[in-house]
């Protein structure tokens, strides 16, 4: 099926309610990971999730995005998630551009992960200017929240200790 009969299958008064839904309680998340196994010493990992004690609603947003994946956490809290950079691309935000979101926030967010993720699908997210434009980008995520982020910009841009390779690709 392609993208277009996909998203065309999916009934309005089924789209919108999961849409309305993860306007509210819903995610998008750019992470970064520390490591010397990575080409510049660090790696993104993208992310939409809900979490919800009743899984039903989950499931119905797992059933017509098709791909994810639920869990559920020990103190019974389920989560939806996608961590698959193709089906963010191809199946997420194609879904969320059809279905819109109601809040400013949500609006705002989806907005700045949408910049992201083209990026990642033109692969600049691997070279020294896309990840600046990633870092960039991420600080502007989740803005507010009052969550602390384990690394920063700063980090990644400008480590304590820099390598030949990190200062070659800070210029």
């Amino acid at each position: 099926m392609s993208k277009k009969d996909w998203l065309n299958s999916i009934p309005l008064r089924i789209g919108y309610y999961p849409a309305g839904f993860v306007d509210g309680e819903g995610s998008f998340n750019v992470s970064i990971r520390k490591g010397k196994g990575y080409r510049y010493g660090w790696q993104f990992a993208f992310a939409f999730n809900v979490s919800q004690r009743d899984k039903v609603i989950l499931s119905l947003l797992k059933r017509y995005l098709g791909c994810g994946h639920l869990k559920q956490r020990k103190d019974g809290l389920w989560s939806f998630v996608v961590e698959n950079q193709n089906s963010l691309i191809e199946k997420v935000i194609p879904f969320f551009e059809k279905f819109h979101f109601l809040s400013s926030r949500m609006q705002r967010n989806f907005s700045v992960f949408k910049k992201i993720m083209t990026l990642v699908s033109t692969g600049r997210h691997v070279e020294p200017e896309g990840i600046k434009e990633v870092l960039k980008l991420r600080e502007k995520l989740n803005e507010g929240r009052g969550r602390k982020r384990k690394y920063n910009l700063t980090d990644v841009l400008f480590p304590k200790e820099k390598s030949s390779e990190t200062i070659r690709w800070t210029k």
